[in-house]
């Protein structure tokens, strides 16, 4: 298909007005399944995709399985949706808020590889107000309804959110930080596994001083559960979670995390030979999954 699936399922349920809840019962199946669909998790089987279409035709005269190789752009005349409602949707997510290159590469990652990033994370990193301590965030990634992974992250009275981008067995993370308005980055190594249990990287953000100063630090994340397809009790569970005390307490972490979080960095250690910058290469990286490699796997 020259778009996802996804994203011309959604379209058309908007354009027709058309609830997941409402196919759902249509159709005879659960409404998580439609949840899927739309969220590109999985694919309709050409059964189901048989009945889709014949159910949009009873909305569409003439609507066959065939029309869904169409762009959303040639989808959209038949649905009676406007050429800027379309051109929105094929647009949406990541591009719609910032327009770059590669893009559609990092997406076509997603698609394939999104999976295995999305739960929860509890995150642990130096502690920028606190020299020598260190704290832990909660993350939630999963995917939007366009299919692309979104991120949540919480601490405290702080709540972070943006999105994942993934590309060359990398995570891009672009986030606001609602705050202080401010815009917050990371750089994770992924995993070649069905599903990440640790990941690790560098990340990028202002601290909350009077002069907003840019900061970067090492940064792990652990999983400590996966998702359900009842995203109202995910979000419950994902506060319960974010009420524990942020501050990692003394003595809680290995020495062997300690060290691998805090290096020192700068002219004085090259003679040492040490770090000239603050770099997390993949011969350090702690990264690693919860389940058993793909085989031949390398994007």
């Amino acid at each position: 298909m020259s778009e996802a699936f996804h994203r011309k399922l959604a379209f058309a349920l908007k354009a027709l007005s058309i609830s997941r809840g409402t196919l759902a019962a249509e159709l005879g199946i659960d409404k998580s399944v439609v949840g899927r669909w739309v969220s590109g998790r999985v694919q309709p089987s050409s059964h189901n995709l048989s009945r889709l279409s014949a159910y949009i035709a009873t909305r569409v005269d003439g609507f066959t399985t065939l029309d869904w190789e169409r762009p959303i752009s040639g989808l959209a005349p038949m649905l009676g949706a406007s050429p800027e409602a379309a051109h929105q949707a094929a647009g949406a997510g990541v591009a719609d808020a910032v327009r770059l290159p590669l893009v559609a590469e990092s997406r076509a990652t997603t698609s394939r590889r999104g999976g295995a990033y999305e739960g929860f994370f509890r995150t642990t990193r130096p502690y920028a107000q606190f020299p020598g301590h260190f704290m832990h965030d909660m993350i939630l990634i999963r995917r939007g309804d366009d299919g692309d992974l979104r991120f949540v992250l919480i601490n405290g009275g702080v709540s972070v959110e943006g999105v994942v981008m993934l590309l060359q067995n990398q995570l891009f993370i672009i986030s606001a930080e609602q705050t202080s308005g401010a815009f917050a980055f990371a750089i994770l190594n992924g995993v070649n596994t069905v599903q990440a249990g640790v990941l690790d990287g560098l990340m990028l953000w202002c601290s909350l001083d009077a002069a907003r100063t840019p900061t970067a630090s090492a940064i792990m994340l652990e999983r400590v559960g996966d998702l359900t397809d009842d995203a109202t009790a995910d979000d419950a569970y994902f506060a319960e979670l974010c009420a524990a005390d942020a501050l990692a307490p003394e003595g809680s972490l290995p020495p062997e995390i300690v060290a691998h979080l805090m290096r020192d960095v700068g002219p004085s250690q090259i003679a040492n030979g040490g770090d000239w910058l603050l770099t997390l290469p993949l011969s350090r990286s702690l990264a690693r999954g919860a389940g058993p490699a793909i085989p031949g796997f390398r994007t």
